[in-house]
């Protein structure tokens, strides 16, 4: 089974290129990074921790693709990801720009984690309609899948718009877009429509879920064996790793701490001595 890496890239954290290079070193296949732009001050949206009290990290996220880039000019094998990325948040042409290149500059291991967000008022901040906020990434997805796969592209939707253009460099190969999210007949048809897999934060009811995905992928005309699935933000521990390979998973996401790199380092090792050796 792959394992990946999943930590709160911060101004006070590991810096991640570093933490790059360490877990491509010990053998871990991924590593994936979150994003928040700000997060206001007056807020009524509870955590998602479900603790009382935000953590400081989200409040000091570095942008995922700056980060990403200088994981990727220290790294060759690794693949280097969102999770998650706002889209919502983002203007959808200077996304897929920031996107194309650093599939560029990583030389094909980028991968694209996309989340519709939980905090109202950091959405209402950059316009979101919050109630449609599923419809606005799925139209920026759509937009930029366009603007990567043709060489003339244009694209009018009701949240991305744009005349027909020309924008390289163009990735590799398709960009892999794994949406996170609970389980649910929308999650499904989303990624059913534009999306190349599923990333269940922690992994919860995940094979309850695997047949409505599969009915999903099937009515969208398209094959339920080409779907991924990620258990994203996971703390392992070999019963949890063996039920997901039952499952036929075969990528587990793993957190660390968010933390300098004598806090990170110590659990990055444990998980390499207890489940890659």
């Amino acid at each position: 089974m792959r394992l990946g890496i999943t930590m709160f890239t911060t101004d006070r954290a590991m810096r991640p290129h570093e933490l790059a290079v360490a877990a491509e070193e010990r053998g871990f296949a991924s590593v994936y990074v979150p994003e928040h732009t700000h997060i206001p001050i007056a807020r009524t949206t509870p955590p998602p921790t479900g603790e009382e009290t935000l953590p400081e990290e989200y409040a000091r996220t570095l942008d995922p693709f700056v980060a990403l880039a200088a994981a990727a000019v220290v790294t060759e094998r690794i693949s280097l990801g969102t999770g998650i990325c706002l889209l919502a948040q983002r203007e959808p042409l200077v996304t897929a720009k920031a996107i194309a290149s650093l599939d560029h500059i990583s030389a094909g291991r980028f991968v694209l984690g996309v989340g519709f967000g939980w905090n109202v008022e950091e959405a209402a901040d950059h316009d979101v309609p919050w109630r449609r906020r599923r419809e606005v990434v799925r139209d920026k997805v759509l937009a930029m899948q366009e603007l990567w796969s043709r060489d003339e592209a244009s694209y009018h939707g009701e949240f991305a718009r744009f005349e027909p253009s020309w924008a390289w460099p163009k990735p590799r190969n398709r960009v892999p877009i794994l949406i996170g999210g609970a389980a649910g007949p929308v999650l499904f048809s989303h990624i059913a429509e534009y999306g190349d897999g599923w990333m269940p934060i922690g992994g919860a009811g995940v094979r309850a879920a695997l047949p409505r995905l599969a009915h999903a992928y099937e009515t969208a005309g398209r094959d339920p064996s080409t779907v991924t699935v990620i258990p994203f933000g996971t703390l392992p521990t070999p019963d949890k790793l063996d039920h997901y390979a039952s499952l036929g998973i075969d990528e587990v996401v793993l957190r660390v701490p968010s933390g300098p790199r004598d806090e990170v380092l110590p659990p990055l090792d444990s998980y390499a001595k207890t489940y890659l050796s």
